[in-house]
């Protein structure tokens, strides 16, 4: 079979081939049909995250897949079941995170990530997957279903939100989306259609005219520049923000982002900085911590309850804007278009079979 993947001693995804995996005991053989394309695959690929499996070259690549069960093999899946794939998979046989169906809360070291960090991804003809990690969805997200996954990081961020105002009466009406890319839009969208936010804002740094800009108009969101009103301008020129959702790993956001929230507010970190070196007035942060009654999460990856919540709010999306959020679909013949990416490319996906 065809895959995708990247060698240790290269800086470009190629097609490979593979055999055709058989699955083991409890494993459903799946037929791929799309898998995403994100940031995270580009910095896989350019060498500054995740790796292949010990004892292997190379690393097949994705962790945003959608599929349809070729092989039940026992399991309790049906033969044509439209199924998406979570991440997460234990390193050297189970652990209480995994006993625990708590994956996604699993330190460094506790687990490997498909198509990241020391395991095989998605982005092949077939894959196979124990049944409990493989998420049927309704026939007619085969399509998008490769969204669901990162849709599904945006549930895990905000659950996590919401239970850290869990203690009192929280009813937030504004939201502040930091980054535009794909993860930022889709959270943007979901702000307005799943949760329910009366006023929505998107930070960015691109000039008009813009296909990002565009879309998070077409939402009803406010476009923020953020070389004209950065982050810690928000709150006197539009206003403090009851939840914001950071999404760009620029390191300095993190702690602007406690400035930029109303009393009680919330932040939830998602972008991964690399080391980074600045001062920052920590008793100031602290006493607004304190006085204000705010809160910051971090939050990663995702589990089976996010990806059930994420087919959910997949449909509750608008369908225009899905179709100006996908930019392209690409066969195998297609690869570096499909990893390609500039100011007209918000996502992109390999299709391997329809």
């Amino acid at each position: 079979m065809r895959a995708v993947a990247i060698r240790t001693d290269e800086n470009e995804p190629a097609v490979i081939e593979k055999p055709r995996p058989d699955p083991a005991e409890g494993e459903a053989l799946v037929r791929t049909l799309r898998v995403g394309v994100d940031g995270t695959d580009r910095e896989v690929i350019a060498g500054g995250h995740g790796g292949p499996p010990e004892g292997d070259d190379h690393l097949v690549l994705g962790h945003e897949a959608v599929g349809i069960v070729e092989d039940t093999n026992g399991t309790a899946l049906a033969e044509g079941d439209v199924v998406v794939p979570t991440v997460r998979r234990p390193p050297n046989g189970t652990n209480a995170y995994f006993e625990r169906g708590e994956a996604d809360m699993a330190p460094e070291g506790e687990y490997v990530e498909r198509g990241i960090a020391g395991d095989h991804g998605f982005a092949a003809e077939y894959f196979t997957s124990p049944e409990e990690f493989l998420v049927p969805i309704p026939e007619d997200q085969a399509d998008l279903g490769f969204l669901i996954e990162p849709i599904s990081i945006t549930e895990k961020a905000v659950q996590h939100a919401f239970a850290a105002r869990s203690a009192f009466t929280w009813e937030p009406e504004s939201a502040l989306v930091l980054g535009n890319g794909c993860l930022g839009l889709v959270t943007l969208a979901m702000c307005d259609h799943v949760y329910g936010f009366e006023r929505t804002y998107c930070l960015g740094r691109r000039d008009r005219p813009d296909p990002t800009i565009d879309l998070i108009e077409s939402l009803g969101a406010t476009y923020v520049d953020s070389r004209e009103t950065p982050v810690l301008a928000v709150p006197s020129v539009h206003e403090p923000m009851d939840f914001v959702y950071e999404a760009t790993g620029y390191a300095p956001h993190a702690f602007q982002t406690i400035e930029a929230l109303a009393p009680n507010g919330v932040g939830a970190l998602l972008g991964v900085p690399s080391s980074w070196e600045f001062e920052v007035d920590g008793g100031a942060l602290h006493e607004e911590f304190v006085l204000q009654n705010k809160a910051l999460v971090g939050s990663v990856n995702s589990g089976v309850t996010h990806f059930e919540a994420a087919s959910d709010s997949l449909a509750s999306l608008p369908d225009g804007f899905l179709s100006d959020l996908v930019t392209g679909i690409y066969g195998l013949d297609e690869i570096e278009a499909a990893f390609a990416s500039d100011d007209t490319t918000i996502k992109t996906a390999l299709e391997f079979s329809t």
